[in-house]
Order: C-alpha cells, then sequence, then structure tokens
C-alpha cells in the first residue's frame, strides 16, 4: 500500500507525524512525505521521501498537492491538522483521508483552521482532550517523541530542569529571566535556546548547560521537571515521561495546553516570572504533581502504539 504523509513545514506540525509514518514504512507500506524542504533532512534520514509539493514551503493547499496525489496515486493521506488543503485534495482526488492530531483540539482563533468530519489519529491522552472534540470518530495513537540527534547531556547527580520555548515563541529577555531565576535551585538547568541564539543569553550559570537544540526524545527519561512554553510536543513529551510541569504559554495553543495539564493537577502555570525557582522547587518536591504526571504517562502507555495503527492502516482505506 501506498501511504502519503502531508504536514506544515514546522518541527511542532511534522515530528508528531514521523513515528507513524516510520511504522507504516516497517510494515512494509511504501511511505511518501509532502512538506516544506526545512523538515527533509530527518525525513530522509528514515527513508520516508520527502517532497516538496509544488512551490510550498510552509502552508500546503489543495492546488500544491493535486499533482503529486495524480502522480503517485496513494491509496491513503495522512494529514495533518494543519493542512486542511490536504485534506481538500484527497477528497477531490477521491483518495481516502485521515487527519492526524498534534497533541489537543487546539481552540478557535490561533490561526489555524479546526479540522472537523472524518477519522482522526488523536495523539492526546483521552482524559485531557478537549470534550467536545471526543465526539469525533477518533483512532487513538500513543504519542511518541521524535526529534533528531544531538549532543547527549549527562546528568550530574542533581535534580535535571529543561527549559525550552520552543522553535515559533520565545524572546532573548524572556529566556535570559527564565535562565537567571532558575539558576538559583541546586539542580542542573538544561536550555534548548530554539530560536533564540545562545550567545544571546551572555553568560551562564555553572549549573546552566545551554544547546540549541536538545534531543528531547533522548532527555525525557532524565528530566525532573519540565519548565517550558506549552507547546503540544513538549506537553505531551513531558506527560508521556511522567514529568511535571511549569508552563509559561506565549501564543497558539498553549494557554489551552497549559489549563489542560494544570486542571490535571500535572503542572503548574507561571503568571508571574518572578516566581520561576519558586514554582519549579515545588514540583521537584511536591508528590502529588509528580502522582498526577505518572498517572497521565500510564494513560500513555495504554494507547494503542503506531505499530499497532500501522497495522490497522489498510482497513482505513474503504
Amino acid at each position: 500500500m501506498r501511504v502519503l504523509f502531508v504536514s506544515l513545514a514546522s518541527v511542532g506540525h511534522t515530528y508528531p507525524l514521523v513515528p507513524l509514518a516510520i511504522a507504516a514504512r516497517a510494515a512494509g507500506h511504501e511511505v511518501h512525505f509532502a512538506a516544506g524542504e526545512s523538515v527533509h533532512a530527518p525525513l530522509e534520514a528514515h527513508g520516508l521521501r520527502p517532497f516538496r509539493p509544488a512551490d510550498a514551503f510552509y502552508e500546503i493547499y489543495a492546488e500544491d498537492l493535486a499533482p503529486d496525489l495524480a502522480r503517485l496515486e496513494p491509496d491513503l493521506v495522512v494529514h495533518e491538522w494543519g493542512v486542511p488543503g490536504a485534506a481538500e485534495a484527497a477528497r477531490e482526488a477521491g483518495v481516502p483521508g485521515v487527519w492526524h492530531g498534534f497533541g489537543r483540539m487546539f481552540p478557535e482563533g490561533i490561526g489555524l483552521e479546526r479540522p472537523s468530519g472524518g477519522v482522526h489519529f488523536d495523539i492526546c491522552p483521552p482524559s485531557l482532550q478537549d470534550k467536545d472534540f471526543l465526539v469525533e470518530e477518533r483512532v487513538v495513537l500513543r504519542p511518541v517523541a521524535f526529534s533528531e540527534p544531538a549532543r547527549p547531556v549527562l546528568r550530574d547527580g542533581r535534580p535535571l530542569v529543561y527549559l525550552t520555548l520552543g522553535t515559533a515563541f520565545g524572546t532573548p529577555e524572556l529566556l535570559t529571566a527564565a535562565v537567571r531565576g532558575l539558576s538559583a535551585l541546586d539542580a542542573h538547568v538544561v536550555v534548548a535556546a530554539g530560536r533564540v541564539r545562545p550567545d544571546q543569553l551572555g553568560a551562564v550559570p555553572d549549573n546552566v548547560t545551554v544547546r540549541d537544540w536538545v534531543a528531547q526524545a533522548d532527555l525525557w527519561p532524565h528530566v525532573d521537571v519540565a519548565v517550558h512554553h506549552g507547546g503540544s510536543g513538549t506537553t505531551l513529551g513531558a506527560l508521556a515521561a511522567g514529568v511535571p510541569q511549569l508552563l509559561l504559554p506565549q501564543g497558539a495553543d498553549q494557554f489551552a495546553n497549559a489549563e489542560a495539564v494544570s486542571a490535571a493537577g500535572a503542572g503548574l502555570v507561571l503568571d508571574d516570572p518572578d516566581a520561576i525557582a519558586d514554582l519549579t522547587w515545588k514540583l521537584l518536591a511536591g508528590n502529588d504533581y509528580r502522582d498526577a504526571a505518572r498517572a497521565i504517562a500510564d494513560e500513555v502507555a495504554r494507547m494503542p502504539s503506531p505499530d499497532e495503527v500501522a497495522a490497522r492502516l489498510p482497513d482505513l482505506t474503504g
């Protein structure tokens, strides 16, 4: 069977699809991946045959994908929530299509068109999912962290606090303030600078390690508390690893994600930047937050794996 995956050209939108795409390839399916060139390298590394449809660099519209649907004649199109144009193109070509989520269903008014109708691969733990979305036709799929390789981060015996503001949000001023506050803790603070250049942070204390990129998939088993922006990928990665979270939402779906994590008792939301050290220490010392996070991790572990869902892909072509 030939399967075409389609996503926006960003880490937050492409990486959630990669585990299922890899599983589909391992199951013997021919996999192709339509996305802008900025995410091609990791896709190529896993044999997922990436290509850029038409002149699309980030967004993909129906007319961009139509020629490639005619060329590839896929049996199934898996399109993430951020590319409604791919759903339209598949429908017009008469090819079965399935939506693939990147986290909790996002609220209205963040600049993305909310998907509706049809089948959805849902990687959000049901207990945290938007209750209105739970009425949709859903195939539950375990979220599996995926990231490009990077230099390993070694533990030094102290609690490990992971700080990131993601690849789309964050400023040098906010990240510098967060580093300054967290460095007061007796902890090893690992910073993924993302869109902020590490040199913009200036000199950092000895207990702070700054990298432009961190392999989150490798880091999660060692993290004691995650301090982050509330992006879907980081939120789900921490939940799957049973890691309590301190969330500093900046935009998009991050405020809704922060609210859901806080309501579940698995984290806190930072309203006052001066309180970052105190709240992080509260999460490090509080068993209730860790217990709640681990309960969600157990829920995630019970969700069907990408390999299990890949075995069901032929059933979705009828």
